[in-house]
Order: C-alpha cells, then structure tokens, then sequence
C-alpha cells in the first residue's frame, strides 16, 4: 500500500478513518512516499496519528519528499518516524521477505537536499543486483526517466497531487514540478522496463482545494513469477 502527500491533513479523530481504511485492505507492507507534513502548518504530531496506527498494520517505509525538507526539521522528522519503528530511506536499500518470495525496496531522498537524483539512485543501488526486483521509492514523478535508466522496476510516487483540477478527457491542471498540464499526475506510467504507480496523495498544501480528484491510497499486488 503506498500513502503519500498526507500534508498534515485530517480523516477522523485521531486519523482513525484513514487507519480503518490502511487495515481494511490487508497490507503486506505500507510505503509513505513524501509530503507527510506541510511545511505551511507543520504539525508533525498530527502526522505521526496516522503513522503510528500504520506500524500496527504492517512494516512502514518512508521516503522524504520537499515538503519535509523546506521546514529545516528533516532531522526531528526522521528521529521521530524511527522512534516508532518506522523504516527510513535515505539514499539506501534494504531486503523485504515474504514466504519463498524477496524483493529490494530502495528509497531516495528529495532533490532539495542538494543531491542530484541520479546520484541518489547510484548511492541507493549501489549494491543491487541487476537481477534482483527493485522497488523504488521516490516523491517526484517527473524524474521517471533517471528511475528508468536506473533500471528499477517498480516506483511509487507522489508529489503531483493528480493535477489538483482534474478535466475531463484532458487529466490534471497543474503539479508542482510541471507546471500547466504536467504529463504526470495519477496512475500507472511505463517508461522502458519501469512501471512507476503515481498516487494523487491524500491532503493539499498552497491549493486548499481539489476538483474532480478525490484523495486516494494506492494498493498494488505484486505476483512472483515462476
């Protein structure tokens, strides 16, 4: 299950909607791509509501996306998600088992970290073999090319916020990152061998508004082939 671009928002008293609806689908293992506060009205406590009932759920990974850095406090925030037992990625890789089955989960940090991406993605999977499956972790869709060329396999991503005003038949207005009619704002992208899964993500930040773009979480089945 990945939940992205939380932005400090609401579901219920002490997140306990957003919580019913992670346990209700059973997950096998949650990812939190980024934005889990707004840096406009940091309240990271109301954040960690919803990550704590999450660890009761399944294994939590997390990535950090822009918002997390402009408040300057990456370093309380990681402390913080840690404490809870939560998995942080930072420019690093770590084996996921289920049954028979493994995978590699990787995660970069946000470009505002004065780190170029392809950089992060080197550090991350430097020591990844070409034949293993990759997941990926990352908050900015629009660099799906240097996840490709990376040759990961899957990515979950968030940041574009599914457009903020969705048109019908044209798709999204505007995302942070690509401006006017960004060509990424939900669903699933293929780009050579990657398949990157695009979350509209659950709250907003300077639009407080959505039209025709409900919040979502994302579940997606991996099958092991034979």
């Amino acid at each position: 299950m990945q939940i992205s671009d939380l932005h400090d928002a609401t579901f219920g008293e002490g997140q306990e909607r957003l919580i019913e609806n992670v346990a209700s689908a059973r997950p096998d293992a949650i990812f939190l791509t980024g934005d889990l506060i707004d840096s406009n009205r940091y309240n990271l406590e109301r954040s960690l509501q919803a990550v704590r009932g999450f660890i009761d759920i399944a294994p939590v990974y997390y990535v950090l996306g822009n918002h997390e850095v402009a408040t300057n406090y990456v370093g309380d925030i990681y402390a913080s998600l840690e404490a809870l037992g939560v998995h942080t990625l930072k420019n690093e890789a770590v084996t996921f088992e289920r049954g028979d089955a493994k995978m590699t989960i990787a995660g970069i940090e946000d470009p505002l970290m004065n780190t170029p991406t392809k950089d992060m993605l080197n550090e991350a999977l430097q020591y990844v073999r070409d034949d293993e499956f990759t997941l990926l972790l990352a908050h900015r869709p629009e660099m799906v090319e240097h996840y490709a060329n990376a040759a990961v396999d899957v990515v979950f991503s968030g940041h574009a916020h599914g457009g903020q005003i969705r048109i019908p038949f044209v798709g999204g207005l505007v995302a942070p990152g690509q401006g006017l009619f960004p060509k990424y704002t939900s669903g699933r992208y293929d780009e050579l061998n990657t398949s990157m899964y695009l979350s509209r993500g659950l709250g907003n930040s300077s639009m407080p508004f959505r039209v025709l773009n409900l919040p979502e979480i994302l579940v997606v089945e991996l099958k092991k082939t034979k």
